[in-house]
């Protein structure tokens, strides 16, 4: 369902190029979670936004669903990105002046959006445990409760693709594995490709298929 195929990407500085991804190859169907761990600067956030649309390659190919969405135009790279991938970051990037159910709904203003939308957001909230809160503002939830805000934003659109880079780093353990369950439990439903960047080994240990990278390189560890 994805495949990267010699996914390379350097950067241009003013000392010259800067190498930080070589010849990465994936391959992740439908249901597969995964963990990667690496050191800072090892190119994992990196490979997330190629594999998210964020940022393309420099050289390599990547397959999503029988599609090349590097290939696509502008436009339509958004639109496969809104529909088929959700993000869920270090810092929850929640919109403060947004309530709880509106940061949720986020991603449903721009293309089509159909009737069930704000019953499904309200029912994700649910799965959060955060429906006292959903109609509180981002600067009234802890930690903990603004991430799972994060993750309910990013499912919204039931993507086929979630990627979530250190989502439980600015948490403490016990809220940590809350957020960890969380996300394996919606995802699973979904079977959807869960991937994670985490430099914690207990949970890179929790998936199934787990990756560290290493010189640039991504290398299969269990």
């Amino acid at each position: 369902m994805l495949q990267a195929r010699a996914i390379s990407k350097t950067y241009e500085s003013a000392a010259g190029p800067v190498p930080v991804l070589e010849d990465v190859n994936l391959d992740l169907n439908l249901g597969d979670a995964l963990s990667i761990m690496g050191p800072s600067g090892s190119g994992k956030s990196t490979l997330l936004q190629i594999l998210g649309l964020l940022d393309p390659p420099t050289s390599g190919q990547l397959s999503f669903d029988g599609v090349e969405p590097w290939k696509l135009k502008e436009a339509e790279q958004a639109r496969f990105r809104n529909t088929r991938i959700g993000f869920v970051f270090q810092d929850h990037c929640l919109l403060p002046q947004c309530t709880v159910l509106e940061n949720v709904l986020t991603p449903t203003l721009v293309g089509e959006r159909d009737d069930t939308v704000i019953d499904r957001a309200k029912e994700l909230i649910e799965r959060a445990g955060l429906t006292p809160r959903i109609d509180h503002f981002p600067a009234q939830l802890s930690g903990g409760e603004k991430q799972r805000v994060a993750i309910a934003r990013a499912l919204i659109r039931q993507p086929k693709l979630l990627l979530c880079d250190e989502p439980t780093g600015n948490l403490d353990e016990a809220t940590a594995w809350q957020v960890l369950t969380l996300l394996a439990e919606l995802q699973k439903e979904m079977r959807g490709i869960l991937m994670i960047v985490t430099h914690s080994p207990a949970i890179a240990a929790e998936f199934p298929r787990q990756f560290t990278m290493r010189g640039r390189h991504l290398e299969r560890t269990a």
